[in-house]
């Protein structure tokens, strides 16, 4: 249940703490690190000038919605890919009311969108989409997000559908020219069974003859692909209650020259290891990633087995929250280029296939993500604490990077960037969890001697996902403005191994509830934050620990829920099909336990919320529906609780419309200004606070 703005879907990046006290904040724009957590000794370029002193909260900056906004679009959980020397990306953009844009780069630099207006390149297969487009030889194939139908658009031609005008939906497209065929996840809404029907399928590339089932008669599908003759075809593929990160499965298919699958067989994988992203080496052999080791690694499949490729304490995946992730791809038949996480953060690689040794690309950036390959260059989406994302393309042979788009083009003086602190805290159960502390900073301001700042608990949404020190404009939005961010990976959370992701299995509403409070807490007794003013936010998942913490816990001064849960069990009797028993791993088997259900659900203890909560929906929501915030709200109202609510006409699960994300950070510091005490130097519409009397 991750939101679009919320929960960061990225493979986790961490590091091992230092001491808090211990921390260098000065950056300097035009000089790069090439890790996330080294320290160098920059200063910035501009004149210092005398600080003013002013109260936490209410620092001036100009990192506002508006320059998150203009002119820039949203690269997060899209997708690229090369044909031949071209290359090919989606983009949101927020300007033009969320539409996703497949625009195409040249061999010869030229750039331009290929998706005309009028057409949205999303797709609606399990709600959060991904694997939204495909293209061979000039031609794009592309999921449209009104019509949820399947079009072709030849170079320089207009699309036309391939597909049928029914609730059928598909995702995940890969192209087989020779066959004259499209094969691609199919969820077909119009059986009339009681959840939508998931199947493998080949289409004709011009929507003439009928399609033909690959694989079906399981719950979910994903990720096919062929081999390098043509002649198999590998998929993964789950059941539930499992998610894909749970338990998932690899097989392979004999096709014959139409694109029947004569033959089939299990590869890997089962209900407690999760297998992904399948590919083809050059000469055939099926590689994928395993979570078997406790840690998603690189396999192939050889004889009757599989072998390790390169065994390390790192991720080489994430949790498949979308379709078309690509975490590694072939440079030739004896080496793979990869993104893999571990302490120091997200790195590239190269991997000898025939030593499995691997060689480190050193790169300035943080945060890596979809990676293709086209010959020797390597292209992927990059991000850093100080760099917005980005389409990067790196040389292979001279480690040489081109940045195709820049997601946001704005200029922000490094004065104003907290650099994010990785953080280990103790919790509950004598363990040990982990966090991102963004401390205020504003080169133009101080604050009243001995004040302390308030604080924001970020709680990720998923909640199998997590928070990484990549380009957090929107964090920056709060501490530039002297409030400090606490973006906390609790239990349960993605990037620190199987075991770690397994502590929220039937601890939902505990685990996380408790390490968001931990982390909390420990920033206190460091002496970094006021413990009179401490905040909790979140999204989607988040929005569930908002909304429990508030109400099950004594212990923070306000909170914010983005499309948050309130009732689970209203939530799996609404939810869409992916999710639908997400729950059973998470809270425990339903209706046998309903009892955890209730004693899970904020909604039955919204009496004994004491602070202000503010919460934030779209009305389009098929996610996390809009009765969730709607049911709080009228428990708020009956009961004379201090709240606000925030509805948005024409948004779902995460906000895609440039006024309304403006509208959503503007009323949150409002909202918190009016709980701390503090003056917003801001111009902000107010938001109306019920039952709050200061």
């Amino acid at each position: 249940m991750p939101g679009d703005h919320r929960g960061d879907r990225q493979p986790a990046l961490h590091a091992k703490a230092a001491p808090l006290d211990e921390v260098d904040l000065d950056v300097d724009h035009q000089q790069r690190v090439s890790h996330a957590f080294s320290r160098p000794k920059l200063t910035d370029s501009s004149p210092v000038a005398e600080r003013k002193t002013s109260p936490y909260g209410s620092w001036a900056s100009p990192i506002s919605p508006d320059v998150l906004l203009k002119g820039t679009v949203q690269m997060r959980n899209q997708m690229l890919r090369w044909d031949g020397a071209d290359l090919y990306w989606s983009e949101l953009r927020p300007s033009e009311r969320g539409r996703i844009v497949v625009c195409r780069r040249t061999a010869d630099g030229t750039s331009s969108d290929v998706t005309p207006p009028g057409f949205n390149a999303r797709t609606r297969v399990h709600e959060y989409g991904g694997g939204h487009f495909a293209v061979k030889d000039g031609t794009v194939f592309f999921t449209n997000y009104t019509d949820q139908r399947l079009y072709r658009q030849d170079r320089d031609g207009a699309p036309q559908p391939i597909t049928p005008a029914k609730d059928v939906r598909h995702s995940d497209m890969l192209v087989d020219a020779s066959r004259g065929r499209v094969f691609a996840v199919r969820e077909d809404h119009s059986t009339g069974a009681a959840e939508a029907v998931n199947t493998i399928v080949a289409i004709d590339v011009h929507g003439k003859r009928e399609p033909i089932t690959v694989a079906a008669g399981n719950d979910f599908y994903s990720s096919p692909k062929l081999s390098p003759d043509g002649g198999r075809i590998a998929w993964q593929t789950w059941n539930h209650p499992n998610m894909p990160w749970d338990g998932s499965e690899m097989w392979i298919g004999e096709l014959d020259s139409d694109g029947n699958v004569r033959a089939s067989r299990k590869i890997a994988g089962g209900k407690t290891e999760s297998v992904l992203q399948p590919e083809w080496s050059p000469g055939g052999e099926l590689y994928f990633i395993s979570d078997r080791s406790d840690w998603w690694n690189l396999y192939r499949s050889r004889g009757e087995g599989e072998e390790p490729v390169c065994h390390r304490d790192a991720e080489f995946g994430s949790p498949q929250w979308i379709f078309g992730m690509r975490f590694y791809d072939f440079s030739g038949p004896d080496e793979l280029v990869c993104i893999y996480s571990e302490k120091s953060g997200a790195k590239l690689g190269r991997i000898d296939l025939d030593t499995g040794r691997l060689h480190p690309i050193e790169l300035l950036y943080t945060t890596l993500f979809n990676l293709q390959v086209s010959g020797r260059k390597a292209a992927m989406y990059a991000s850093s604490t100080t760099l917005a994302e980005r389409v990067l393309v790196v040389d292979l042979d001279t480690a040489a990077q081109e940045v195709v788009k820049v997601a946001n083009p704005a200029h922000i003086d490094p004065g104003y960037f907290s650099m994010p602190r990785p953080v280990e805290f103790p919790t509950e159960n004598r363990l040990t969890a982990h966090a991102f502390y963004y401390a205020p900073r504003n080169h133009d301001f101080e604050a009243p001697a001995g004040e302390k700042p308030p604080l924001l608990v970020m709680c990720h949404g998923g909640p199998t996902s997590s928070g990484a020190p990549t380009y957090p404009f929107e964090y920056q939005y709060w501490t530039s403005r002297g409030v400090a961010i606490a973006d906390v990976n609790y239990g349960g959370s993605s990037g620190y191994g199987r075991a770690y992701r397994l502590r929220l299995n039937g601890q939902w509403g505990v685990v996380d509830v408790d390490d968001c409070i931990s982390a909390a807490r420990y920033l206190v007794e460091q002496g970094l934050v006021d413990p009179n003013r401490v905040a909790i936010t979140g999204g989607s998942a988040g929005g569930y620990t908002v909304l429990l913490s508030l109400t099950k816990r004594d212990f923070y001064n306000a909170g914010s829920s983005h499309f948050g849960i309130g009732d689970l069990e209203l939530f799996i009797k609404e939810t869409h099909k992916f999710e639908a028993h997400y729950c059973d791993t998470l809270v425990g088997p339903y209706p046998e336990r309903a009892d955890l259900y209730r004693d899970r659900s904020a909604i039955y203890f919204a009496d004994q919320l004491s602070v202000p909560v503010i919460l934030f929906q779209g009305l389009e929501d098929k996610v996390v529906p809009p009765s969730q915030a709607e049911t709080f709200v009228e428990v708020c109202k009956e009961k004379k609780l201090p709240y606000a609510y925030v509805a948005y006409e024409g948004e779902q699960h995460g906000f895609r419309q440039a006024e309304n994300i403006r509208r959503t950070f503007e009323g949150e510091l409002y909202f918190l200004s009016r709980i701390f005490g503090f003056e917003t130097a801001d111009e902000i519409e107010p938001v109306q606070i019920e039952n709050f009397y200061p």
